[in-house]
This record gives structure tokens, sequence and C-alpha cells, in this order.
């Protein structure tokens, strides 16, 4: 469901004639008030408001709307009803069901939502046809006759969206879809996925030698067509590639759209706060860093307030230190015995094993009991064995110093544990440690190669597929 905001007053009765005049005769809708609000990333920012008068909605008023897509938002002003266009006409009504159901809606005085609505309409006739030629595949008698109908349901919807949105009307809602479709891979075309991302962005930004042009204007920025197509480039297509990858493709679109402060700004606060503290991938912590040093912190984004980017400084000074690749932090810890004195304390870097593992846990954390219990059964395992490739270092996230020494005590940990106040520097910010249990690995020159809590099962093979990559 998308957020809501408001942006405006409730509109008050118009005197005089107005600029614009949107009326909607929704059949079963019932709602005392009506809003429209216009997309923005994964919002719906209300613009305007009006009230049920003998059973229709007026929206009415001195103003120029920019052209694009616009919703039709309940009184709660949280459920969207349905999408209409905006373009050259300010003036129309559209009546329908309480759904905007396409096959319901009739339209007076904007060609270009009538031509939507038929469009939609068509699209959906033709679902249902495909719904109901599946069933006939099911039986093997009609297989044969449903296999030539699909053929032909292919072909003629192909041709009728080809023809459609590449009419050559200045339709919004045409534009729209036709420059967030997605590329057309060629059949000769042997990396088919690699071309599908290399050209994901073509037709909405159109490639030139400085930069990009955005044919649609704002209209593109108001959509949520261009949600969509961001959401599932990053979020989809880069879901799994590492940080250096996703920091190219942010990179190469930024290029694209430099000079377009408000496409800029639409895209940088779109993903920033998504990589942000964000526990989903390896990795995306040092996608948010790349987008904070070379982006905010370099003066490229004038939105951004004072306090915005002092925040995003201290943040980044913060999180850079634990990313992966770069060098750990050296912790000095009172173990058990809890001496104060530091020359007594223990070194998180001083051990022969090629891996440290640093592990942030508590006590009373339920999975932290379970997952500690398992790399204890691994730990101990492995130095049976006498094939001992990593050291744990167990810092106790517990202030409760005697409940984390008797926890320690009953469980056997043989480990090195360590914890209470005594520490030479705040593990916390050093490791950005905001929660157990935190594993946070490195290797033999004490490099952070892992800071995400991977599955215990998982932990020998991660070292293996490490010094595979030719790692030391």
């Amino acid at each position: 469901m998308p957020m809501m905001s408001y942006g405006g007053s409730e509109n008050v009765r118009v005197t005089g004639q107005p600029s614009y005049q949107f009326k909607f005769q929704l059949k079963g809708l019932t709602d005392t008030m009506l809003y429209v609000g216009r997309h923005y990333r994964d919002e719906v920012q209300l613009m305007d408001s009006t009230r049920l008068e003998k059973g229709k909605y007026c929206f009415a008023g001195r103003r120029t709307w920019e052209r694009g897509m616009y919703a039709i938002v309940r009184q709660d002003r949280k459920t969207v009803v349905g999408d209409f266009a905006i373009d050259d006409s300010q003036k129309f009504s559209i009546e329908g069901d309480d759904a905007m159901t396409p096959a319901t809606v009739r339209v007076a005085g904007s060609e270009v939502n009538r031509e939507m609505f038929d469009y939609l309409a068509t699209l959906q006739a033709a679902q249902k046809e495909a719904r109901e030629i599946r069933e006939k595949r099911k039986n093997t008698e009609t297989q044969a006759e449903a296999e030539k109908e699909e053929a032909a349901l292919t072909a003629r919807m192909l041709e009728y969206q080809g023809r459609t949105l590449l009419s050559g009307k200045r339709n919004v809602f045409f534009e729209l879809v036709r420059d967030c479709d997605n590329p057309d891979v060629p059949e000769e075309e042997e990396d088919k996925a690699r071309y599908f991302r290399v050209h994901y962005w073509d037709r909405l930004f159109e490639p030139m030698e400085q930069g990009a042009r955005r044919a649609g204007g704002d209209a593109y920025l108001y959509s949520p067509q261009l949600f969509n197509k961001m959401n599932y480039f990053f979020f989809g297509l880069l879901y799994h590639a590492d940080a250096d990858t996703i920091c190219m493709e942010i990179d190469k679109l930024m290029e694209r759209i430099d000079g377009d402060t408000a496409m800029q700004r639409y895209v940088l606060q779109y993903i920033e706060p998504r990589y942000f503290r964000s526990t989903k991938n390896i990795g995306w912590d040092a996608v948010w860093c790349h987008i904070a040093k070379e982006y905010y912190l370099k003066g490229k984004c004038a939105w951004a307030r004072e306090s915005e980017l002092y925040l995003m400084q201290q943040n980044y000074k913060r999180i850079s230190q634990s990313i992966i690749g770069a060098h750990g932090q050296e912790l000095w810890m009172a173990d058990t015995n809890q001496s104060q004195d530091p020359k007594e304390w223990v070194s998180s870097h001083r051990f022969r094993t090629p891996y440290v593992i640093l592990w942030f846990w508590d006590p009373d954390c339920h999975h932290c009991q379970e997952q500690s219990e398992e790399l204890k059964k691994l730990y101990d395992d492995m130095v049976a064995r006498g094939e001992k490739r990593f050291e744990v270092y167990a810092v106790g996230y517990e202030s409760d110093v005697e409940k984390w020494k008797r926890y320690v005590r009953e469980h056997d940990f043989k480990w090195v544990n360590v914890g209470g106040p005594n520490v030479n520097i705040d593990y916390q910010e050093a490791y950005n440690v905001h929660g157990a249990p935190t594993m946070i690995i490195l290797n033999r020159k004490r490099d952070i190669i892992m800071n995400k809590v991977i599955a215990i099962k998982n932990l020998m093979g991660f070292l293996d597929d490490y010094e595979k990559k030719g790692n030391k």
C-alpha cells in the first residue's frame, strides 16, 4: 500500500469559472470525501479534495495541473480507488464503478483518459481470454485447439500493443508505458542478461554524448511506472549482485541523468535509505557508503539540508569502518576475570589462526543462545581434530556481568570470552553493532571479510569459497 502525504488544503467552493474541473461518478462509492493525489516514488501525495454531492465528486479550482498520472484516494487517505491521467484537457468527467474497472469507465472531455481506459480494458479482456485458454489446455481433447488460440491471441495483442503504443499520439499514459517498458533483447544476443541490464534505461533516458534526454518531462517523476521500474532494477535485477556491481550501476544511471536535478534527487532519495543499515544482503552497507561519499558528501545534492548532511557524515564515519574490505579495529577487553588492568586485557587480533570471528552475543537472546550452541559444536569439533582455522572472540553483549559469566561457565564456552565495561574502544561504534547476534569475520590481515550473521552450518563453506578465490 502506498504511503500518503497531504500537500494542500481541502477544496473550497469555487466562484466564477474554474480553470480545472474533474468530475467523478463512481457507482457504489459512498465516501463523503475523496482526494486527488500524485504518485511520487512509493508515496501518493494528496493535492486536492472534494465532497460527495448528489452522487458525484467534483474537483474544481484555479490552477494548472502538470501532465501525468494521478490517483483517486478514498476518505481514509490511504486507499487508492484508481488512477487517471491529466494531459492537455483540464476539464473532463469520468463515470465507472467503485474500483474504476476499465471496462466500466466512460470518459467525456479527455482523449487521454478515454484511450487509456480503452487500452486497459482491452488488456484485461485478453488476460481473461488467456486464463480460459489455459483451462482448455489442461484437457487433452482441446489442447491442440487451445494452443492455436493462444498463439493467435498473443499475435493479436502484440500487434495491438505495438500499434497503440507507437501511434505517435501525444498521450502521457502511452508515453509512460512505452518509455518505462523493458528493452527488447535480440535473439542473436549471446549474453541476454547483460544486454538487458546495459540497455534497461535506454527508452526512458535516451543515450546522448552528454548524459541522457528525458523526453516526458516531470510526468515521469509522478508516475507509478517509474517507481516500479526503479524498484525492479535495484531490488530485482541487482538483488543478488555484489556491492561493486551495484555501485557501478548507480554511477552509470547518475551519469545518464546528469544535469537533471529533479530526477537525480528522485533516484538518490529512493535508493539511499533502502541500503542504509540494511540487514537483507551482504555488502549493502558498502553501497550506502558509496552513495553518501560520492554524492551527498561531495556537494552534489543541492537539496540536502545541512543537518541531513551532518548526520550522514557522522553515519558514514561510523559505518565505513565496518564494511567488507575495511581493516578491523583491534579490541582490547577484559575476559571473565574482569581485570581493570589493561595489560591483562585480551586483544582481538593477537591469534595465530588464519581467521578470527568476532561474535557479539547476548545470553538473554534466544537466537543468540541457539547460534552460540551451534558455533560451540563446530568450534569444539574443529579443536578436537586439530584443525583450528579460526578463533572465536566472543563479546558478551550484556550489562549484567555476573549473568554473562555464569552463562559462559554453565555452557562451557572454550573460546575467548570477553565482556563488561573494560574495553579500549566503543565496539558498538567500531563494528556498527546494533543488536545481537552480530558476526564479524576477520582474515589473516585482520581485514573484514564478512559483517553479517551467516548460518553456522555455512561457515566452513564460506571460508572455503573465500580461499578458492585466491584469498589468504
